[in-house]
């Protein structure tokens, strides 16, 4: 009876590691360049990329720049990333890029270096600097109940690219 109780137990352990293998494969993990910021959307590498991409598809460019440490960020992306509106603005309308890294374009920081930050940039490679958040100190930041506010800024940014281009 023992060895009976031994096999069942070692037979349930053995299942229980194998559900959980075939879990952990079938689970698909984030995409590597969404960061969290929205894995439907296609997220370019690089800033030269992101320009090399944007000038051939003729779309808007939004760059993000944050930092995997940083709360303010965190709360940014998780607002941004359940957001169905500005997830689809993204993926349908703009050449999305993520930034965790500084460019050495000065450009992308027109009111100073601080996350997060986003910034649009057209076609024409001109940086939308009227295109602002809220916030006087801090002209390119995005709290995460500012969500409706980028949604906007993002709508403006496509029309811009339709009235000016």
């Amino acid at each position: 009876v023992n060895a009976m109780y031994r096999w069942s137990l070692f037979a349930l352990l053995f299942v229980t590691c194998m559900e959980v293998s075939i879990q952990k494969k079938t689970k698909k993990g984030p995409q590597t360049l969404s960061r969290g910021w929205g894995d439907d959307i296609t997220w370019v590498q690089t800033y030269e990329e992101a320009l090399m991409t944007m000038t051939e598809s003729k779309k808007p460019l939004m760059v993000i720049h944050h930092m995997e440490d940083c709360p303010h960020s965190q709360a940014l992306k998780k607002a941004f990333a359940a957001d169905k509106a500005v997830q689809e603005l993204a993926q349908e309308d703009f050449v999305m890029l993520n930034l965790i890294h500084e460019t050495r374009d000065s450009n992308l920081a027109p009111d100073g270096h601080y996350v997060p930050r986003i910034i649009f940039v057209d076609p024409s490679m001109t940086v939308r600097a009227e295109l602002v958040g809220k916030y006087s100190n801090h002209m390119f930041t995005y709290k995460p109940s500012d969500i409706p506010y980028l949604a906007e800024n993002m709508k403006k940014a496509k029309r811009l690219l339709h009235t000016e281009l």
